[in-house]
């Protein structure tokens, strides 16, 4: 069973350096915090365009991949990649889009793979980060609310693995650099409950050599 490390939330402030407001200093927080659809309610999110609404409400790294950044020389803590809960048990490879997490009454569909911005960039203080990132191929993933609830650090987590076509996040984000993405992958990935705004994209591709 996996577990629960830490829950994380982030004000609007600036990063030295960084003119735009940002959310993505999280820290972790302690007591109950309640889950609803749009993800946690105190959880500052400012580039609305890239990030929150219903399918990417939080944002879920995880414990195995924090333990090869350290390996990398990257001193992690829960909250430095700007996510909103650490797990341990799963790891980035071996996500795949539609597996579920129920911790407690509250649960969690893996929809996407965190793309990484120039704002994250900043956060690390690292002009090189987004391409490091991108070679490490562990970028968490974005869930989606099924089932609001109350969740503490601490609380025992039953994944549950998706039963159709696995494409993991790790295998979308290979992806994000490709302009022609293979045809069979298109069509593997819209059986998933893929986020909706890249379903549109991925059928529209198909609809388009028809």
């Amino acid at each position: 069973m996996a577990k629960l490390l830490a829950v994380c939330t982030g004000k609007a402030e600036h990063i030295a350096g960084y003119n735009p407001l940002t959310g993505i200093n999280k820290q972790p927080v302690m007591g109950l915090i309640a889950i609803g659809p749009q993800g946690i309610e105190d959880d500052a999110i400012l580039d609305r365009q890239h990030h929150g609404g219903s399918d990417q409400a939080i944002y879920v790294y995880f414990q195995g991949d924090y333990d090869w950044w350290t390996q990398e020389d990257v001193e992690s803590t829960p909250g430095l990649f700007g996510e909103n809960l650490v797990i341990e048990g799963p790891i980035s490879a071996d996500t795949a889009i539609g597996d579920r997490y129920q911790i407690g009454d509250c649960l969690l569909e893996v929809t996407y793979h965190r793309t990484p911005c120039m704002t994250f960039a900043a956060k690390m203080n690292d002009k090189f980060w987004v391409r490091r990132f991108h070679r490490a191929n562990r970028p968490g993933a974005y869930c989606r609310v099924l089932s609001p609830g109350t969740i503490e650090a601490g609380m025992d987590i039953t994944v549950m693995p998706y039963a159709g076509e696995r494409v993991t996040v790790s295998e979308l984000m290979a992806f994000d650099t490709v302009k022609d993405i293979p045809l069979d992958f298109l069509r593997r990935a819209v059986t998933t409950p893929i986020r909706e705004k890249t379903r549109f994209k991925y059928e529209t591709r198909l609809a388009d050599l028809f």
